[in-house]
């Protein structure tokens, strides 16, 4: 398996750079062996590399998709969230919106069979209810679209029916997700949607629960 871009490997005794040159390293190399000292430093630089790092981070880990072959779509799983996204700016959507789109199938190769919860989990701490909601069961919902697939149930969504979401998420696959595999359309570049993605992902707004 080729790795492209190959990162630089890390040689033995050799430290990765620091965001600031003015910032320190914690000196312990073990989480054991930190004293409260420590733990100030890093807490002292993180918020500043948090606010720096999300977005962007976030951003390579899409894009690291761009140059994917596809197993048979006429454009990649890269082409697919950008063209989504473009269909959600088009018609007028917000920012959040927009930003949901656009990674709402961040883990569809690398985590297929569960990747609405994926993408809800990655953005949960920066968007609505309703989106996180809608990730969670989109590709539930797209089964509706998918009736000819021997192996998918397409009434499945029919579990959650009643709830107050379900319209929602049925429109929202129908009108965004199920025709985003078009390579007729001209997608926007990632670069229209960065400042999206910064200004949302600045300071998350949701507490995230710890799991029971």
């Amino acid at each position: 398996m080729q790795i492209e871009p190959l990162p630089k490997h890390r040689a033995a005794g050799e430290k990765s750079r620091l965001m600031k040159n003015d910032w320190s390293y914690a000196v312990p190399v073990s989480l054991d062996d930190f004293a409260a000292r420590d733990w100030a430093l890093l807490d002292s630089q993180r918020g500043p590399y948090s606010a720096a790092q999300r977005a962007k981070q976030a951003l390579e880990m899409l894009a690291a998709q761009a140059n994917a072959p596809t197993f048979g779509y006429q454009i990649n799983n890269y082409e697919h969230c950008l063209q989504t996204a473009t269909l959600v700016l088009q018609d007028g959507g917000g920012e959040e919106d927009i930003v949901v789109a656009l990674f709402h199938d961040l883990g569809f190769v690398t985590n297929n069979e569960n990747h609405g919860q994926f993408a809800a989990s990655f953005l949960a701490p920066y968007v609505s209810d309703r989106n996180v909601w809608m990730l969670e069961r989109h590709m539930y919902f797209q089964a509706l679209h998918c009736a000819t697939h021997p192996d998918v149930d397409p009434n499945i969504r029919e579990r959650w029916r009643g709830h107050p979401d379900f319209e929602y998420t049925a429109n929202w696959v129908a009108k965004y997700d199920v025709p985003s595999i078009n390579p007729a359309m001209e997608n926007a570049r990632l670069k229209t949607f960065a400042p999206m993605v910064e200004r949302l992902f600045a300071t998350p707004r949701n507490d995230i629960p710890i799991p029971k």
